[in-house]
Parts: C-alpha cells; structure tokens; sequence
C-alpha cells in the first residue's frame, strides 16, 4: 500500500495536470467536468499534460541518475523538455532556461530574472516538486525543495510553498494520516504569509492562481476537504484558472494519500505515456529513502 502512495503521487499529478489542462486561463465551466477531454488554451488532446508533468518527471530523472538532487543536471534536463515543449512554460521559467542555455549558472540566471521581473513568486517550482516527496523523508524535504525551487524561481516564498507540498507528500507515502503530514508541513514553514493561509484554510477562498502561495493554498484547501482522488481532482480542476497546475498539485497530494488504486480506471486509460510514467514512478519509489 505505501508504494502505491508514491506512485501514486506521480500519476496523480500527471492525471490532474491533464485533466486541468483544457480549463487552463479560463473561468469555471458551465458544466462540471468529470472526464479527459482536449482543447483550451493550448488546444491538448484528451489525456494530454503540460509543463507541469513535463518537469516533474525531469526532476524524478535527476534523482534517479544522480541518486539525489542535484541541480545542475535538473537544470540541463529543464532545458531539454523546455525545448521540446516551449509552449507549456510559463514566463519565469522560460526566462531563467534561456539563461541557461546560453552558459549562465542556473542560480545566477534565477536571480537575474527575479531583478529584472521584479519577482519570482509563480508557481511553476511548487507544481513540479511532488518526486522531491516521494524520494526523500519529510526531515530532508524542506532543504531539497528550496534547493529545487532555486534552479528557477529565486523568490523563497516560491520554495517554501513548494517545501510545503513536498513535506505532505512525503508523509503520506511513509504512511502518515493526512491532517499528520499538514501538521508537519506548518511546523516547519518560515513563510508567514503562506502559514497564516494554511493555518486557518478554510477562511480563504480557494484561488486558482499563478501565484505560489495563493496557489498552493488553494490546493491544499481543495485536497484536505476532499474524501477520495476523484473528488479532489474535479474539484481543483472545475475552478478554472491555472487549472492544470491547481489539479497537478492537488492530484499529487490526493495520489499519495489514497494511493495509486484510487485513480479512476477512465482517466488512467486516456493519460498520454502512461507506462512510461508508471515505470518511471515505481523507480523512483524502488530507490526512494525511508
């Protein structure tokens, strides 16, 4: 059952990462959607994911290869799928992978687009972190995700949101009930505004937003009331928004917390690359450290 947590971390992700992706920048349907369907923004296909995927299994190669995080191989596989699927990213990221590209240091090239936007407080360092969970135990989560989040996102408060989301994941594929795991995650945030959002969730309205901590908090909110994977899923994806991060994140969590069972057998039969993403989630959960 643990094991099928962590897998389940990975392909929850993917599948709220494709299942948000036709409602991506717009408002909330009309209708509830409940199934895979294509169009949007980025005209996908059914089952198709974005960015969000994309990068997270980037970051789950890298600890893979490197048997640990290490940010300079994270950066040259950012740069490749970047490459192959420019127009996932968003503006941070794309910014920071050009710089890269061209021989600047992956946290010079952060910082410098952090100066010349006048901020780096998106979400795209917190949607991507979910293997970071699923590989280390929650006491060395917090230092890898800041570490992670730093490749492109210089803003910390984009890396304690992320650190957040990773400490809950990784307690829940060691076991830890729900409410547990969140507990954690407070304790150990130094963002006050993220802590004062999570610490009383509920008297914020979830919004789909590219910021990080708004996003994130709109997730967890989604996650920890919801009662199953599907509830949660259709729930963070039918906000419209960032949809397809919002569900990301939040079919991460839910994935490692009711397990990879728990994924409706409809969405899993329409998710692009399926077995190839499930190969690579049960590496990773093979090496992960209890």
């Amino acid at each position: 059952m643990l094991k099928t947590r962590g897998v389940g971390a990975l392909i929850g992700l993917a599948i709220g990462d494709a299942m948000g992706a036709p409602l991506e920048a717009l408002p909330p349907p009309r209708m509830t959607v409940t199934e895979m369907e294509g169009g949007g923004v980025h005209d996908v296909l059914p089952g198709q994911y974005t960015d969000d995927t994309l990068q997270a299994a980037a970051l789950a190669q890298t600890l893979l290869a490197c048997g640990g995080f290490d940010p300079d191989d994270f950066a040259r596989r950012l740069v490749r799928v970047y490459h192959a699927n420019p127009k996932f990213f968003g503006p941070t990221s794309r910014a920071v992978l050009d710089l890269i590209e061209r021989g600047i240091p992956a946290g010079t090239a952060a910082r410098l687009v952090h100066e010349e936007r006048g901020g780096s407080r998106s979400n795209g360092c917190v949607m991507r972190g979910i293997p970071i969970g699923i590989f280390y135990p929650p006491d060395e989560v917090r230092e890898v995700s800041l570490a992670a989040s730093r490749v492109t996102h210089f803003d910390p408060a984009a890396g304690e949101a992320s650190a957040f989301v990773n400490m809950m994941v990784s307690g829940m594929c060691r076991g830890e009930e729900a409410a547990t795991s969140f507990g954690r995650a407070l304790r150990a945030c130094r963002d006050h505004e993220l802590l004062g959002m999570l610490e009383n969730y509920r008297a914020y309205p979830p919004v789909p937003s590219l910021d990080a901590i708004v996003c994130t908090h709109c997730a967890v909110r989604v996650f920890m009331d919801a009662r199953s994977f599907k509830d949660a899923v259709i729930a963070a994806i039918n906000l419209g928004g960032d949809a397809d991060t919002v569900g990301a994140i939040t079919g991460g969590l839910a994935g490692a917390r009711f397990g990879l069972e728990a994924i409706p057998s409809s969405w899993l039969a329409r998710l692009r690359d399926l077995d190839e993403l499930l190969s690579l989630a049960w590496r990773l959960v093979g090496v992960s450290r209890p």
